[in-house]
């Protein structure tokens, strides 16, 4: 949020009559997260929810185990005096405590905001200043990152911040050892959570969920997918990411009755050795992941026979690896593509093969409300639909997509349309069996291996270096991630900045480490374009061509 923008509501809601709609059709069922796992508790006591690893030792929890878990943690919480409604940064990797932590900050009405393991400083202290939050729960140490220091470090910077929790210490110990209690059950259409969105520009916009939304999502997925209580869902990606959370994620396994797994990395051996002594039997992994477990697949002693559907998304796959996945790893391949704001599109399981191979799936809900229109002028009054088969800007709404960004006014009047379509910024084209076909971003923004890179914030954070004038950041191509950040720099008068002297800078301004560029070039000038512009659109433009050309 700008110093200059009007903060906004903290949920924008459904208007009255499509609410209406959507609970009389079913979709929104009137239950909260943690209503869903006391039922799931009673249906499925004995059974396996959550394997994950700990210190290097195996951790298995029943659904009874979860459960009571999620009710200590609750209890323990307001206990500290966290309240519903108060906001709680969570910055967890795949461990365990993952589960019973967000379950019990649910059962407690507070409202997880959803950080990644790879956030620094710099986008922590926007996540607690801007929610006003009034705890912080961390590990201790992760990917040799000190992960409760930095948690100290924003809790000193952010007035509302009272406690930082660490997973493991003996402070944490004690709240989760708290005896269990009853807590007031919070209001389904209310907010449940704020994840993070991919960010065309600036740190990451928060996304407000609700719990009716969001498990009718998650449901719906599950469905879709196929999760029977026998399955075992395996989480390779980081589970804050809305991939792995419910789509069908870990949720949508709970939601079953099945195991969730959470892989504490998702390397191929990692993900290969959980495969086979757990049985995994479905997962999901970003476009570069699934070329990299493709390839280790054909030197690899494990035994993958368990494993039925790789669910593919985060980033267009295109049509070469999408080929070559069934035959590697012996297991269908299913193509997912969405976005935390809400519209999930899968193919089915049992899609022809051209459609499964040639697009990103069609949506999950047959209320979900799709547009593509001219690309050329998104911004258009009109918003005038292209002909069936061309390529156009996707715009959505319906019955778990939001309708405004957490107190984002004024982006969310560029980000939504009047009657409350949002802008998703993808490109695609829309096939008469109603598939999407994802081509391209409309929105300035780099896929980084699945992680979405705002040009502009790495921008800003080059140009805060005394020796930087100027800097544009572009994708290119790249194998192995799909796209990698380049960063052009022109230098300030009689200043000599190296690549790796930037690429430092950046990183030490505390940031993710996906948004330090992987390339860096020093130019004398930027190129202007043909009509003398200098518009950042036109010259990243410029600078991609020039790039491509080699």
């Amino acid at each position: 949020m700008s110093a200059t923008e009007h903060p906004g509501p903290d949920h924008v809601p459904w208007p009255p009559e499509a609410a209406a709609r959507y609970r009389a059709s079913g979709h929104w069922r009137g239950q909260t997260f943690g209503r869903l796992l006391t039922a799931l508790a009673a249906a499925y006591a004995d059974r396996t929810a959550v394997v994950g690893e700990r210190a290097g030792t195996t951790v298995r929890w029943t659904y009874a185990e979860l459960d009571e878990r999620a009710h200590r943690i609750a209890a323990g919480l307001a206990g500290l005096g966290v309240k519903a409604g108060d906001r709680v940064v969570l910055q967890l990797p795949n461990i365990p405590e993952f589960v019973p932590v967000v379950f019990g900050l649910w059962r407690a009405g507070a409202w997880p905001v959803f950080a990644l393991p790879a956030h620094r400083r710099t986008e922590l202290r926007h996540f607690a200043a801007h929610t006003e939050a009034v705890a912080i729960i961390t590990v201790d140490r992760h990917d040799r990152h000190d992960h409760a220091a930095t948690a100290r470090a924003v809790a000193a910077d952010v007035r509302s911040v009272r406690h930082v929790l660490t997973v493991g210490s003996a402070e944490f110990g004690d709240l989760a050892a708290t005896p269990p209690r009853e807590l007031p059950d919070p209001d389904p259409e209310g907010v449940a959570f704020l994840q993070l969105s991919g960010g065309s520009t600036g740190v990451p916009k928060l996304i407000p969920r609700t719990h009716d939304d969001y498990i009718y999502s998650v449901r719906e997925s599950a469905r879709i997918c196929a999760l029977r209580p026998e399955s075992v869902y395996m989480a390779a990606l980081p589970v804050a990411h809305n991939f792995p959370l419910s789509s069908p994620g870990v949720l949508g396994a709970l939601h079953a009755g099945a195991a969730a797994v959470l892989a504490p990395r998702p390397d191929a051996d990692t993900a290969f050795r959980l495969i086979e002594t757990e049985r995994v039997t479905i997962t999901g992994v970003v476009p570069p992941l699934a070329a990299a477990w493709v390839q280790a697949a054909a030197r690899t002693e494990r035994d993958l026979s368990s494993l039925q559907v790789l669910l593919v998304g985060g980033a267009k796959c295109g049509r070469e690896l999408a080929e070559r996945i069934g035959p590697a790893l012996g297991c269908r391949l299913q193509q997912v593509f969405g976005m935390a704001e809400g519209l999930v599109c899968y193919t089915r399981l049992d899609d022809p093969d051209d459609i499964v191979l040639g697009t990103q799936g069609r949506p999950i809900s047959p209320d979900d409300e799709i547009r593509v229109v001219d690309p050329d002028d998104p911004a258009a009054p009109s918003d005038a639909e292209v002909a069936p088969g061309r390529v156009g800007a996707l715009l959505t709404r319906g019955p778990y997509t939001i309708r405004g960004y957490y107190r984002a006014a004024e982006h969310n009047a560029a980000a939504f349309t009047p009657d409350g379509f949002y802008r998703t910024g993808d490109l695609v084209r829309r096939h008469p069996s109603g598939h999407l076909e994802v081509v391209g971003r409309a929105k300035e923004q780099i896929n980084r291996g699945g992680e979405k890179v705002a040009a502009e914030e790495v921008e800003d954070h080059l140009m805060a270096h005394p020796g930087v004038l100027d800097a544009a950041v572009v994708a290119v191509p790249d194998e192995y991630l799909g796209e990698r950040t380049c960063a052009y720099v022109v230098p300030t008068a009689g200043a000599h900045p190296t690549g790796p002297e930037l690429r430092r800078f950046v990183r030490e301004r505390g940031v993710a480490a996906f948004k330090v560029p992987d390339l860096v070039v020093v130019v004398e000038e930027f190129p202007v374009t043909g009509v003398g512009k200098t518009s950042k659109r036109e010259l990243r433009a410029a600078l991609a061509a020039r790039t491509e050309k080699g």
